[in-house]
């Protein structure tokens, strides 16, 4: 079916006619606002004949129905479509992946050990105690906040701001 085969000032008008029907009944039963808006839907079959919009209109549903067919049933495209799917997948494992690593980038390598004639391997280091943590790592909370305001009021003094 063409466009030109369809009569569309008749069906167009008698679309028309039907909503300011139905738009009269609405007015009667749900009040004005309910009215007017169906006399609008039912004006737009009218005016996209007049305006030669409909002409337009039918140009782009034939394109999406052709557009549709042609996906629907073509492997080809199917095979496609499971490509970009599984490209899909790729970029969301890629990402997991990514939000595992530490934040300072690439993970440090640790020295491989060497052995020295006369040193302990490293099964026989393994065995001795580990060295104490020093003690100034551990620093109260309070000592840290007194720190922390200090720093701002040297920053806010050098400004100029008491």
């Amino acid at each position: 079916m063409t466009y030109e085969s369809i009569a569309w000032l008749p069906l167009c008008a008698g679309v028309s006619i039907a909503g300011l029907v139905l738009s009269f009944l609405a007015f009667r039963r749900r009040g004005a606002a309910a009215g007017l808006r169906m006399a609008a839907w039912a004006l737009l079959p009218v005016a996209a004949y007049l305006t030669g919009a409909l002409s337009a209109l039918w140009t782009i549903g034939a394109t999406a129905v052709g557009f549709v067919t042609g996906l629907v049933f073509n492997p080809l495209v199917w095979a496609g479509v499971a490509v970009a799917g599984l490209s899909v997948v790729l970029f969301v494992v890629s990402g997991v992946l990514r939000g595992r690593r530490p934040a300072g980038g690439r993970p440090k390598r640790e020295p491989a050990a060497v052995e020295q004639p006369g040193k302990a391997g490293p099964a026989e280091r393994k065995k001795t105690p580990a060295a104490a943590p020093a003690p100034a790592v551990a620093a109260p909370k309070a000592r840290a906040n007194d720190d922390d305001f200090s720093d701002i009021e040297d920053i806010l003094k050098r400004r100029g701001i008491s």
